[in-house]
C-alpha cells in the first residue's frame, strides 16, 4: 500500500513493487526493473500492443487496459496479456463479393454469440463490440465497419469471449470490404492522387524535407483544418448508428 512519500505497491504477475503514483502501468512496468521486449509499440494508445489485465484492491472483478493510458494504482494487481492467436480463412479481397453473409461465411463462429456483452465490457477503447459482431451477423456491413472503426486490434475481446469470435478481424474484414466496395467514390481523392502522381507537388515536398526540425515542428503545429460543410455535423459512427457505450455496464467501473 502506499507508503506517504508518494510511492504505491503494485503488485505485477505476483510480485510486489513500489512504484512512484501518477505512472501509467507501462511506465510503472519499467521502473520496476523490466524491460519491455514486447507489449510496448507507439505508447500513444493506437497499436494495441500493450494488453494488460488487473484487479484493484478490495474488488473482486477482472479489468483491462492498455498499460500506455491507464494509471497504476494502490494495491493493481496486474499482469501484462501475450498476443492473441488468431487463426482465419485466408481471403482474397479483389475477389469477394460483398452480400449479406460474407462476413459469416468468414467468420461462421459469429453464428455462436450469445450476446453477453463481456466483449465490449471488456474493451479498453469502449467500442460496441457485440453491436458490430451482431451486425455482421445480419449482415448489415456498413454497420459494422463503422461501429468498429477505431479497433486497435489488441484482443482483450477475443480472449474473454466464451465464443471464441475474433471480434477484431471480423471488423477488419467489414472495414476492407466497406471500403472497397460499398463507400461512396472520393473525387477528390482521386484528383489528389493524380496530381501526386504527375508531380505537382514535387518542389513543395523538396522545400519541406530541407526544413530543420523545428520550423516543421512549428508548420505542424500551426496548421489548418478545412472547414466543413454548412449545415454538416463531424461524423460520428455513435450517432448516425445510435449505439453508445451502456452507461450501466461502465458506472461501476467508473465508481470503482
Amino acid at each position: 500500500m502506499s507508503d506517504g512519500n508518494g510511492l504505491i505497491t503494485m503488485q505485477l504477475m505476483g510480485k510486489s513493487y513500489q512504484v512512484p503514483s501518477g505512472l501509467t502501468i507501462m511506465a510503472a512496468i519499467e521502473y520496476a526493473g523490466y524491460k519491455l521486449v514486447r507489449g510496448a509499440g507507439c505508447r500513444g494508445g493506437f497499436c494495441g500492443a500493450c494488453p494488460t489485465l488487473y484487479r484493484r484492491d478490495g474488488s473482486h472483478r477482472i479489468f483491462t487496459a492498455l498499460a500506455c493510458q491507464t494509471l497504476v494504482e494502490d494495491g493493481m494487481c496486474l499482469v501484462q496479456m501475450p498476443f492473441v492467436p488468431l487463426l482465419t480463412r485466408p481471403y482474397d479481397l479483389q475477389a469477394i463479393v460483398p452480400q449479406p453473409n460474407t462476413l459469416l461465411q468468414h467468420f461462421p463462429e459469429i453464428a455462436g454469440c450469445v450476446a453477453c456483452n463481456t466483449c465490449a465490457r471488456s474493451c479498453p477503447q469502449g467500442l460496441p463490440v457485440m453491436d458490430y459482431i451482431q451486425a455482421a451477423l445480419r449482415g448489415d456491413i456498413e454497420r459494422a465497419a463503422m461501429l468498429s472503426f477505431d479497433c486497435i486490434a489488441c484482443g482483450i475481446c477475443s480472449s474473454r469471449c466464451p465464443a471464441d469470435i475474433k471480434h477484431y478481424a471480423v471488423g477488419l474484414l467489414a472495414r476492407r470490404i466497406y471500403g472497397k466496395y460499398l463507400a461512396p467514390p472520393a473525387p477528390d481523392l482521386a484528383r489528389r492522387v493524380a496530381e501526386i502522381a504527375a508531380g505537382r507537388y514535387d518542389a513543395e515536398l523538396d522545400a519541406l524535407i530541407s526544413l530543420p526540425a523545428a520550423e516543421l515542428r512549428a508548420r505542424y503545429e500551426q496548421r489548418s483544418f478545412e472547414a466543413v460543410a454548412d449545415g454538416a455535423e463531424p461524423y460520428s459512427a455513435t450517432r448516425r448508428y445510435n449505439s453508445p457505450m451502456d452507461p450501466v455496464d461502465y458506472q461501476d467501473e467508473l465508481a470503482g
